[in-house]
């Protein structure tokens, strides 16, 4: 057996494991961004939404306001999707390097003021990604965060899909009716 086989054998026996400890009914999802709906803007827009990172053990740490980075208490509930990464994929590699950079982008966010539109929980996300080298990049940031997330984030449950998307679904069919009922008067 190769070198190259032994390590890619490792890194699907640490992903394996890290996939077997998400846990929804805890909130745990090691080494995934996690997502959850903000009331009314996702309801408008359910691409648009409130994100955190885990740590290697499946702590939640979201930039939810001016000056505060959460610990297991995202700022609009708990998450309704998940994104699990590949901790192979950090440039120092390993669980270590992962909660170091995670610590350090929450470090720097608890000195900053929160921007619906530009300085948000998704360029915490952002920050923490380029910090570790995630997928050799330092280009991480909350508009490729926000598209990758959709493309590749799972419902955590059948409720989950359901807080995320029947809004949006009920407000497009209360608007397609009356666009109908006036159109027919």
């Amino acid at each position: 057996m190769v070198m190259a086989d032994v390590v890619e054998i490792d890194n699907m026996k640490n992903y394996h494991l890290a996939y077997e400890k998400i846990d929804p009914n805890t909130s745990r999802y090691p080494y995934c961004i996690v997502w959850t709906p903000i009331p009314v803007l996702s309801w408008l827009f359910p691409f648009i939404g409130h994100m955190g990172i885990c740590t290697s053990t499946g702590v939640i740490r979201d930039f939810a306001g001016p000056y505060f980075v959460s610990e297991d208490n995202m700022a609009f509930g708990r998450p309704t999707k998940y994104w699990m990464l590949d901790v192979s994929k950090v440039y120092a590699s390993g669980s270590n390097a992962w909660d170091t950079a995670v610590h350090d982008a929450s470090e720097e966010y608890k000195h900053r003021m929160h921007n619906l539109c530009c300085d948000n929980c998704h360029s915490h996300v952002a920050m923490a990604l380029n910090l570790m080298h995630y997928d050799n990049s330092t280009s991480w940031n909350m508009v490729n965060l926000c598209l990758l997330a959709l493309i590749h984030g799972k419902h955590v449950s059948c409720a989950g899909f359901l807080k995320t998307w029947l809004p949006f679904l009920i407000l497009t069919s209360v608007v397609v009716s009356l666009a109908l009922y006036v159109n027919l008067r």
